[in-house]
């Protein structure tokens, strides 16, 4: 079973940068759709948005439209590794980043997808 552990959260005024990490352990991970979602403040975990989706290498990439422009997903297979480099942050930006692992591209939604890290906080003020 793939685990997956989020890091690169943190606390930043607004116009900054950040970039995300999610290590996952496991020998398939290539075979993996990868995305992340977020969870806002207030916000149950069924309401996790969709932020952006990676397929397996890398070849296809889309992303939620309110962060298209300013967010790039990357993953390395070689490291076992997904990235989220997040430019232009916004307060509305604040929230919980997960990473998320599914086998196909249509199954990377909240309520389909299985394998889950735990979480990291990003918190962008004005």
């Amino acid at each position: 079973q793939v685990q997956l552990v989020e890091s690169g959260g943190g606390s930043v005024q607004a116009g900054a940068s950040l970039t995300l990490s999610c290590a996952a352990s496991g020998s398939d991970f290539s075979r993996l759709v990868m995305g992340w979602f977020r969870q806002a403040p207030g916000k149950e975990r069924e309401e996790r948005e969709f932020v952006a989706i990676i397929n397996q290498y890398g070849g296809f990439k889309d992303y939620h439209e309110s962060v298209k422009g300013r967010f790039a997903i990357s993953r390395d297979n070689v490291k076992n590794m997904v990235y989220l480099q997040m430019d232009a942050l916004r307060p509305e930006d604040t929230a919980v980043y997960f990473c998320a692992a599914t086998t196909t591209v249509a199954m990377m939604n909240v309520n389909r997808a299985r394998i889950w890290g735990q979480g990291t906080q990003v918190t962008v003020s004005s």
